[in-house]
C-alpha cells in the first residue's frame, strides 16, 4: 500500500492578502471589533490575549511583559504573518516602546511590528502635525509618563487631558459621544491635531464628529493600528475607515 504525505502549504484563504496577529490585554473588549471594523475584508485579523487585570497602573502593566512571549508564541504557532501588534498604548509606554517592540520580534517573528505608540507617531507624523494635544482616560501617573514620552520623541505636546480612570471595562463603555465632548474641551486651539490614546476606547467612532467640530485630524490609537498595519503591507483601507488620517496621501512616508 502506497501512502503519500502531501507538501505542506501555509492555509491562507485564496481572499485574504495580508495577516494581522494583535496581542490584546486580557482585559480589552475594544480593539478586536474596533481593528476588524477598520480593516479591509482582504486582512486577516487573529488574536491573542496576554495576563492582565484591573486596575490599571505602570507596574501592572510591566508585569504584562512576563506574559508576552507566551501570547506571542501561541499566535496562529507555524503560520506566517505579515504584522504583529501590541495593543496598548499604556502598555507600551510602560514597558518601552523598544522593548515592546523588541519583545514581540523575539516571540512572534513575522514581517513586521508595531505597537499603538509606534504608529500613532508614524500616523501624526504623517498628517504634519509637530504641536499636538492629547486626550486618554488614565490616571496622572500614566498620563505624565505618556507626555514626556511623546515630547521625547519631538513633539510639543501642549497638553495632556485624562478622564481619571484606571477599569479598562469603564473606558469601553463610555460612549463616543462622551469622547467626542471630551476631544473639543482637549484641544488646544494651537494644536495641530488631536490624539486620543488607548485601544479600550471607542474613539476612532468619534473621530468624524470630532474632525468636523475641531477642523484639525484627530488620530485615535486602534485607527493607527490599523492605518499603520496596512502601510507596512501596502494594502489599502476598509469602507468604513474613518478621518483624516486615511484621506491623506502617503506623501514622503516611510515605514521606520
Amino acid at each position: 500500500m502506497r501512502i503519500d504525505t502531501l507538501p505542506h502549504h501555509d492555509p491562507m484563504t485564496p481572499a485574504e492578502q495580508a495577516r494581522i496577529g494583535l496581542l490584546a490585554l486580557a482585559t480589552d473588549l475594544c480593539s478586536e471589533a474596533d481593528l476588524r471594523r477598520m480593516l479591509p475584508d482582504t486582512v486577516g485579523l487573529y488574536s491573542n490575549r496576554v495576563r492582565h487585570e484591573n486596575p490599571m497602573s505602570l507596574e501592572a502593566l510591566r508585569r504584562v511583559a512576563d506574559d508576552l512571549p507566551r501570547a506571542g508564541r501561541d499566535l496562529l504557532p507555524g503560520l506566517g504573518l505579515d504584522v504583529v501588534v501590541y495593543g496598548c498604548t499604556s502598555g507600551t509606554i510602560a514597558l518601552g516602546e523598544a522593548e515592546t517592540l523588541a519583545l514581540i520580534a523575539r516571540a512572534r517573528p513575522c514581517h513586521h511590528q508595531t505597537t499603538p505608540v509606534t504608529a500613532s507617531l508614524a500616523a501624526l507624523a504623517h498628517l504634519g502635525a509637530r504641536r499636538v494635544s492629547i486626550l486618554t482616560p488614565y490616571r496622572t501617573e500614566v498620563n505624565r509618563a505618556l507626555g514626556e514620552y511623546y515630547t521625547s520623541r519631538g513633539l510639543e505636546v501642549l497638553n495632556v487631558s485624562g478622564l481619571d480612570m484606571d477599569d479598562d471595562y469603564a473606558m469601553t463603555a463610555l460612549d463616543p459621544g462622551t469622547l467626542v465632548d471630551a476631544g473639543v474641551a482637549a484641544m488646544a486651539d494651537e494644536a495641530d491635531a488631536l490624539f486620543i490614546s488607548c485601544t479600550a476606547l471607542r474613539a476612532s467612532r468619534a473621530v468624524e464628529r470630532l474632525e468636523a467640530k475641531l477642523g484639525r485630524p484627530v488620530v485615535t490609537s486602534n485607527q493607527a493600528i490599523a492605518w499603520h498595519a496596512l502601510h507596512l503591507t501596502g494594502l489599502a483601507a476598509g469602507p468604513s475607515a474613518p478621518g483624516r488620517l486615511f484621506r491623506t496621501p502617503a506623501q514622503g512616508f516611510t515605514h521606520d
